[in-house]
């Protein structure tokens, strides 16, 4: 069964200084909407929203995704608890909607290898070799996720079953790019 692609993007973006980062505009649309745009293009997709993100429910308007909101106030561990409740036998992706270089193309690779047999998780890299996001995790983790507490998202996961991971290097730093500050969009938008 192909995975089903989680894109999260519940956090209150508070780095920003009053601004969205999902709101900033990339390619002439919001970078949410691109971003689940793109997941949508690579396999099913289920966005996972804060409570109180009209903006953000509104940017999604007519993209072919399921919409769930993150309750709970633990950080990212509430939203990929949201992303997978009810998913059965079926392997999941963890993407992050501030990353605006990651293409679909990336996405049917990453599930790609995965579907192949290549690891039971596999984790994007930059082109260096550091780790980054996404990370496609067969559905037998799907239980240690719906698990996750606080703010570090799977790292637990991923540093408990590294034996277990396959890194797949990207071109450049697009597995590592997150933008989380008006200074870092500056920056970003400046070298492009």
């Amino acid at each position: 069964m192909s995975g089903l692609i989680i894109l999260l993007a519940a956090g209150s973006s508070t780095r920003m200084r009053g601004g969205d980062k999902l709101m900033e505009n990339v390619e002439d649309k919001p970078l949410l909407r691109l971003m689940a745009e793109r997941c949508v293009k690579a396999g099913d997709t289920r966005v996972v929203l804060g409570p109180d993100q009209p903006d953000r429910r509104a940017a999604l308007e007519g993209v072919d995704v399921d919409i769930v909101e993150a309750t709970d106030d633990d950080g990212m561990a509430a939203s990929i608890r949201a992303g997978v409740s009810g998913v059965k036998n079926r392997p999941v992706m963890i993407a992050l909607a501030d990353m605006p270089e990651i293409t679909a193309g990336d996405l049917h690779l990453l599930l790609g290898l995965h579907a192949q047999g290549v690891a039971p998780i596999v984790r994007a890299a930059s082109a260096d070799g550091t780790p980054g996001q996404p990370v496609v995790f067969a559905a037998k983790y799907l239980k240690m996720l719906e698990k996750l507490e606080g703010d570090e998202g799977a790292r637990s996961i991923l540093a408990a079953h590294a034996h277990n991971v396959a890194l797949i290097p990207l071109k450049d730093a697009r597995a590592t790019v997150d933008l989380d500050t008006p200074e870092a969009w500056a920056a970003w938008r400046a070298q492009r």
